[in-house]
């Protein structure tokens, strides 16, 4: 049995507490047969539907609407108990016409591979210069260890997809989050060259992206009963 407990918590208008649990189910299999192969790192994963109260000692991937849901309804960085917590925005992801669960993928696999959203590996380029990039496991691709490794060489797999063919290689479609250490001037997102400009790729309210730029000092604890509470209220104004 794994030592890691997630708790997917589901708090979504949008997504059905059976296709919630249909997902969840497909989630495990993603970890404990894709993921924890290559990252040496697996978790159980518990479905519960909005009302239910999470195991003290389980980690959190909270299905909610929108990001601005994040901050206005007690969703904040980590959850109650001080644990690592993810956020899966559904509403948003159909308004942009995309999936909530290739999010719920990407952001459960993130949280499992650097929890503590405090990981980066360096490329160093000189005594006082190099780039930090952020452990981020799905902005690239659905990355390996290896591709965080300068010194792989051709030939070794750097994804799971084995479409990448060198460390911090970005593909079309893929990102990484970096900060160069000359400048001093934060994190910032990378893209492959010619990469046309989009909202989307703004960081989201409560995301991993916009927490990594988060003085950790200015993290909140989350809180499920608030969260209830201005739900039923918005839901009353309908």
């Amino acid at each position: 049995m794994p030592n890691i407990k997630i708790a997917i918590i589901n708090e979504s208008t949008v997504v059905s507490d059976s296709d919630a649990k249909a997902a969840v189910d497909a989630l495990q299999r993603q970890v404990s047969n894709d993921f924890a192969p290559a990252w040496g790192i697996d978790a159980s994963l518990t479905f519960l539907p909005s009302g239910s109260n999470p195991s003290p000692d389980a980690w959190w991937l909270v299905i909610l609407d929108t990001s601005d849901q994040a901050g206005a309804l007690g969703y904040h960085d980590i959850t109650s108990a001080g644990l690592p917590l993810g956020k899966v925005f559904a509403k948003s992801d159909v308004d942009f016409g995309s999936s909530w669960t290739i999010t719920a993928s990407h952001e459960l696999l993130e949280m499992l591979g650097d929890p503590d959203i405090n990981l980066s590996a360096l490329v160093q380029t000189s005594e006082t210069d190099g780039t930090l990039y952020a452990y981020e496991v799905c902005d690239a691709d659905f990355v390996f260890p290896a591709w965080f490794e300068g010194f792989r060489e051709q030939g070794t797999q750097f994804d799971f997809q084995q479409k990448i063919t060198a460390p911090f290689q970005l593909l079309p479609g893929g990102y990484i989050g970096a900060f160069d250490i000359y400048s001093g001037s934060g994190w910032y997102q990378l893209y492959p060259a010619k990469t046309a400009v989009r909202y989307s790729m703004r960081p989201r309210l409560g995301s991993r992206r916009d927490r990594r730029r988060t003085p950790r000092h200015q993290w909140m604890k989350s809180d499920l009963t608030i969260s209830r509470q201005k739900g039923r209220t918005t839901a009353s104004r309908k």
